[in-house]
């Protein structure tokens, strides 16, 4: 199936080079280490994290977990959407999370600037307009962590035992403060 965007450029070189081999290669030094093997796919803290794609975050370690023990859901901005509380459903229901953090942090690109202007700048970087996607622009972290929590703690389908947090991490100081 090939998805079509409005202004998408056509005939790409797939011959071109992908780029991944230093990739693969640190693959298979993991994999000759590989010691996760045998987990069933629940979380065995019952946490579930949803936090931004910011790759200053480590999810897991900055609160103390390790891989196998919570649910990890990443997005520009570690926005609550649609797809996420699909995720969170499934998680609650058949996965064994009992416990949501919704993670935002400081000196988020999604925090700093309107959908209009952060459209604009991607406009800007591909020549092609981008006033068509939605983008997902965050106006007030704090009001937007408790519309998160409320969204969750709302949802027909996720069980009422299920418990969501609202926290803010500082990417400056690693320190996770409670928001809602």
């Amino acid at each position: 199936m090939t998805t079509s965007f409005p202004g998408a450029a056509s005939g790409a070189d797939d011959s071109a080079p992908r780029g991944f081999d230093d990739l693969l290669a640190a693959n298979r030094s993991y994999a000759d280490a590989f010691d996760l093997a045998g987990f069933d796919g629940v979380a065995r803290a019952g946490v579930a994290i949803v936090t931004c794609m910011d790759s200053r975050i480590d999810p897991l370690r900055m609160v103390g977990l390790e891989p196998g023990d919570a649910k990890i859901l990443r997005n520009p901005g570690g926005r609550v959407t649609e797809q996420v509380l699909v995720a969170l459903v499934l998680g609650a229901n058949l996965l064994k999370v009992d416990r949501v953090m919704v993670v935002e942090h400081t000196r988020c690109a999604m925090a700093s600037a309107s959908e209009t202007v952060l459209q604009a700048r991607i406009g800007e970087a591909t020549g092609t307009d981008a006033t068509w996607m939605f983008l997902g622009a965050i106006n007030d972290q704090r009001a937007e962590l408790a519309e998160s929590v409320h969204k969750i703690d709302s949802h027909p389908l996720i069980p009422s035992h299920v418990r969501a947090g609202g926290f803010l991490y500082d990417v400056d100081t690693g320190v996770l403060e409670h928001v809602v």
